[in-house]
This record gives C-alpha cells, sequence and structure tokens, in this order.
C-alpha cells in the first residue's frame, strides 16, 4: 500500500514537471524558428577567407638569430623588450607575427 505522503509528494512533483514542459513550450513557440529551421546557404570555396599562417617559435628565432649575427643585436633586443619580455621563449604566440614583421625591416 502506498502511503498518502508519498503519493502527495508524486503528485506535487507531476505538477512542477507539467509547469517546466509547459514553460519551455511556450518559450519555443515565442521565439519563433530557430537557426536550425531556417535553410542554410551553401557557402563557396571561393567566398571563405584564407586564414593567416600563424608563425612558429622556431621561424622567429631562426630570423632574430640572423639578425644578430648580422649585427643587430641590441635592435633584436628591443623588440623582445617592445613585446613585453627580454626572452623570446617569454613573449606571447600571439604577437609572433608582428614580431616576425619587425624583425625583417631590420637592416
Amino acid at each position: 500500500m502506498i502511503q498518502p505522503k508519498l503519493l502527495l509528494n508524486l503528485a506535487r512533483d507531476l505538477r512542477s514537471l507539467a509547469a517546466s514542459i509547459q514553460a519551455v513550450a511556450d518559450t519555443m513557440t515565442d521565439n519563433g524558428p530557430t537557426e536550425a529551421a531556417q535553410p542554410e546557404t551553401p557557402v563557396s570555396a571561393k567566398e571563405t577567407e584564407p586564414k593567416a599562417k600563424t608563425v612558429t617559435l622556431e621561424e622567429v628565432r631562426a630570423v632574430l638569430a640572423d639578425k644578430s649575427q648580422q649585427g643587430h643585436t641590441a635592435e633584436v633586443r628591443m623588440l623582445l623588450e617592445k613585446y613585453g619580455a627580454p626572452k623570446l621563449s617569454q613573449i606571447d604566440p600571439a604577437n609572433y607575427a608582428a614580431l616576425l614583421a619587425d624583425a625583417e625591416r631590420l637592416k
């Protein structure tokens, strides 16, 4: 035999579940069509923008070493400090491309 208190708790939980389901249904109908319901337009290969080549630590190190051997050691150190670190290994990888561009301008 099921206890009356258990039946009351079950009824309360079912009402709560029904209210939650109703709230979800209302939200879905109020928002209109979702993105998944909208037709997708195909994107051609020409429309996609080419991604920028990521510059690696090794590439930057090679250019900086070459510039240093050419007698630009002081300028190389100034570039490293410009990008926030006394050593190349401490530079943020997001700055590698800009650092490489600055290094290639050294003459």
